[in-house]
């Protein structure tokens, strides 16, 4: 038994290793960049397209209203025209004409293209190539994401960033935010000296944003002021590693823009402790660590409603602070179960990235080798704590996006984007609140640093022409928006259905077949699947 064990090992470790080269080509640098857009993916731009009959949901948080007409000219949204009201014949004489494309989308729904504002572009150790995972994105409605310390290479990335903005591929446009030292060889980053040379270093370069973690106050002082000069956004990811000398709380004084996920949050709403009550035993590096006790942090932050919860709140909102919680990312952590056995992964999961999730003591985020109910049970509680802050923070006017950090812990790209718009509503947010949060919250966090006014995230005149159009009504159900679709009763004929999913995706004014998109997904995955089975049946 030990020696097929063994030889089933060497299996998977050759499997990985074929599939590395040979689907994935991964390089030093990163991953195979995508393909160029072949003939026949996507249409248009066109001279005037005319979107007929939709009813548009705006993304500012406006209810929805239709029949509509939607006139895009190439890149452009030019008009969005009343023709009617509902149940009644459309007014013809209100209706644009003189188009050169028309998409009838009478009784469908039309919404700004979605932002991911925490996307990673896969990666080698996940065997996930570029042109999978941007498909899997643009089968979802995303047409524009936030690649949060661009893993797979700097100049990789900004490559990818100008192919998409080129529409030389099919992917959503891309900002490149990096790590302080990443791409360059002038040593670490370890002074405010080098924290300043570095943005410059990075401005010059193209880049949009920058991805921090806590550093040491004054360098993390440096790289934040500098990068305000500059026009680049932050974001960060305080770790338990540093949160002890800069919590959210901490970095927002300093003008950071964005958190991610929750790191640093709790720990500025301290007021018995200064810091985690941290195992005597803990150690960070490992996962079960790590993970096991992150589900058991929002119960130690002062209570909600108290002063401490207040002041902190307060005070966040004052500094226009931007929260992008990522719950999807952590949703396993309450039900493993749930999240191992989504009903998208035998079609759309490559099998590499299947035994990426598996319980590894070395893979990030595969802590599930000493899982227990109690674990559930505390994440279970840590949720409840955290919808509570950020569902507040919305009604008080701050600002919450949407971001999937998906890659890791059981979360697909694109499918769990939708899923974490379901927990956001979850948290108490009005879908039409989650749908802007999707979208014109997005938009914004990416814009204002630069200084410049959005260019998509909601649908006006104007705007680039980045569009989501769904058959069923998202606002009624957001599990319409799954590549899965939703499951319905059709009462006429007993039969049990499926509807929904995105029909298409509208990037720069070119149509793209969602459906086909992700049955392009499905057949990387069954090739892969395919090539694991002769590798095995082989002896290779």
């Amino acid at each position: 038994m030990r020696v097929s064990l063994r030889l089933l090992t060497v299996f998977f470790t050759l499997t990985t290793l074929v599939i590395q080269h040979e689907v994935v080509q991964a390089q030093s640098s990163g991953v195979k960049h995508s393909p160029d857009r072949a003939p026949g993916d996507g249409e248009g731009p066109f001279e005037r397209l005319i979107i007929r009959g939709a009813t548009v949901i705006d993304g500012t948080g406006a209810p929805p209203r239709g029949p509509m007409d939607i006139v895009i000219e190439n890149n452009r949204i030019v008009s969005i025209q009343s023709v009617g009201s509902p149940g009644v014949p459309i007014r013809e004489d209100r209706r644009p004409q003189d188009a050169t494309r028309e998409i009838d989308a009478h009784g469908m729904y039309v919404l700004p293209g979605f932002v991911d504002v925490h996307a990673h572009q896969g990666g080698v150790s996940q065997g996930t190539p570029a042109e999978y995972v941007h498909k899997l994105w643009m089968g979802h409605g995303v047409t524009t994401i936030r690649d949060p310390g661009s893993g797979n290479g700097v100049d990789w990335t900004l490559e990818e960033s100008r192919r998409s903005a080129a529409n030389e591929i099919v992917a959503p446009r891309i900002f490149v935010y990096v790590r302080p030292g990443s791409g360059w060889d002038a040593g670490p980053i370890d002074t405010p000296e080098t924290a300043r040379e570095y943005v410059r270093w990075a401005a010059d370069r193209g880049i949009d944003g920058l991805k921090l973690g806590s550093y040491d106050p004054d360098i993390m002082a440096a790289l934040i002021d500098e990068a305000k000069q500059h026009g680049l956004g932050t974001q960060a990811h305080l770790a338990q590693t540093g949160v002890a000398r800069m919590n959210v709380l901490d970095a927002a004084r300093l003008g950071l823009g964005s958190m991610e996920h929750w790191y640093g949050l709790p720990e500025a709403l301290f007021d018995d402790r200064s810091v985690q009550d941290f195992p005597l035993d803990y150690n960070y590096n490992n996962e079960y660590h790590r993970f096991g006790q992150a589900g058991r942090l929002w119960k130690q932050a002062a209570e909600q409603g108290s002063e401490k919860w207040n002041a902190v709140m307060d005070e966040l909102l004052d500094l226009g602070f931007v929260l992008d919680p990522t719950m999807t990312i952590y949703e396993a952590s309450r039900d493993i179960m749930r999240a191992r056995e989504a009903e998208w992964h035998d079609k759309y999961t490559l099998p590499s990235l299947e035994r990426f999730y598996t319980p590894s003591r070395t893979s990030h985020g595969s802590y599930w080798f000493a899982w227990t109910t109690r674990d559930e049970i505390e994440w279970k509680n840590n949720f409840r704590i955290w919808m509570s802050f950020l569902n507040e923070y919305k009604n008080r006017g701050g600002r919450v996006c949407t971001g999937s950090d998906s890659g890791f812990i059981y979360k697909l790209y694109g499918f769990d984007y939708i899923r974490e718009m379901e927990l956001l509503q979850e948290a108490g947010f009005h879908p039409l609140e989650v749908i802007r949060s999707a979208t014109l919250c997005g938009a914004e966090t990416l814009y204002e640093p630069k200084g410049q006014k959005i260019q998509f995230g909601v649908l006006k005149p104007g705007m680039l022409a980045d569009l989501v159009v769904v058959e069923e009504n998202p606002v009624l159900n957001l599990k319409v928006l799954y590549g899965t679709g939703a499951v319905f009763l059709n009462d006429e004929t007993g039969e049990v259905e499926r509807r929904g999913g995105v029909k298409y995706t509208i990037k720069d004014g070119i149509v793209y077949d969602a459906k086909q998109l992700l049955e392009d997904v499905a057949r990387m995955v069954a090739e892969a699947k395919a090539l694991e089975a002769d590798v095995s049946s082989s002896g290779r």
